[in-house]
């Protein structure tokens, strides 16, 4: 149970585990996106100065995590919609706003590459909030909107007048912003790291985008590209790589970080404001709060 209302399925939840449980068999987590994402996670992990002692991991990179949490003498719980990867990791198969965990399981929380696929992200939140100790930690990270750009309008134009969507609506900064505290977080900030690419083959961004489990899981009946519609968009991509054979692409991932409420917390300072840093907010909350 969560605090929040019924919300429409918008995403298929069989459709998010078969495309997690590929995306896990693909990459096993190593893919180039999850990469990215746990390393600057794990370093910002680093800014706060507190002793954790038990971890919940939900997402697709969480072997590399575990090693790394597991070398700081932190206990590691791992959950997913993935049933391959729950299984590999000995971990609990669910989806992110159907947590089975008991209040205050938790000191910490690291969410992967996995909210912008949530059918009630306000009742994941309340319930990530709900299972972490007071003045426990959550960080998150994923690709979110203004992502994919160039292949998203070499799509629309190849597809003509009878576009579908191929690609999950994503998650901007100042909604998640509103929605972490919305959900009784505290502290809450939320920064991006853009990201300039340049690929060589439409296959290989394609392969970026499913190994991340960035595939469309939209509810109802899913239109896939025709082969006439891929050959033009091919042409297309081909053409826009220029003379250098390599074409331009953008995607921006969205950082997260918020605490469950605590009384000897710093007051928190006026929202939107954009005063703190996410840095900041790490390093003066690790400084000001004792360990548990």
């Amino acid at each position: 149970m969560t605090d929040t209302v019924n919300f429409p399925e918008v995403f298929d939840r069989k459709r998010r585990r078969i495309v997690r449980d590929r995306a896990y068999m693909r990459a096993n987590g190593d893919d180039f996106f999850s990469q990215i994402m746990a390393e600057e996670i794990l370093e910002r992990l680093d800014v706060v100065k507190r002793t954790f002692r038990r971890a919940l991991i939900i997402g697709l990179p969480a072997t590399r995590l575990r090693t790394e949490l597991e070398t700081r003498g932190i206990t590691v719980v791992f959950a997913d919609s993935s049933t391959r990867l729950a299984t590999a990791l000995g971990g609990v198969n669910c989806d992110d706003d159907r947590l089975p965990f008991a209040d205050h399981s938790f000191d910490l929380i690291i969410n992967m590459g996995s909210l912008d696929t949530i059918n009630d992200l306000p009742g994941a939140l309340v319930l990530m909030r709900r299972i972490l100790i007071p003045d426990g930690l959550m960080l998150a990270a994923f690709v979110s909107a203004e992502s994919f750009l160039s292949l998203k309008s070499v799509i629309m134009e190849a597809e003509g007048d009878r576009v579908s969507a191929h690609i999950h609506p994503q998650i901007d900064v100042r909604t998640a912003g509103d929605l972490m505290a919305r959900a009784g977080l505290t502290m809450p900030v939320a920064d991006s790291d853009h990201l300039r690419l340049k690929y060589s083959s439409l296959q290989r961004l394609i392969s970026d985008i499913r190994d991340v489990g960035g595939s469309n899981i939209m509810s109802g009946r899913l239109i896939s590209i025709r082969r006439d519609v891929y050959k033009i968009i091919q042409s297309i991509f081909q053409t826009q790589a220029g003379a250098g054979g390599r074409f331009a692409e953008s995607v921006t991932i969205l950082y997260l970080c918020a605490w469950a409420p605590h009384p000897d917390q710093p007051k928190p300072a006026r929202r939107g404001s954009g005063q703190v840093s996410l840095t900041t907010t790490l390093s003066r909350s690790g400084e000001e709060q004792s360990g548990n």
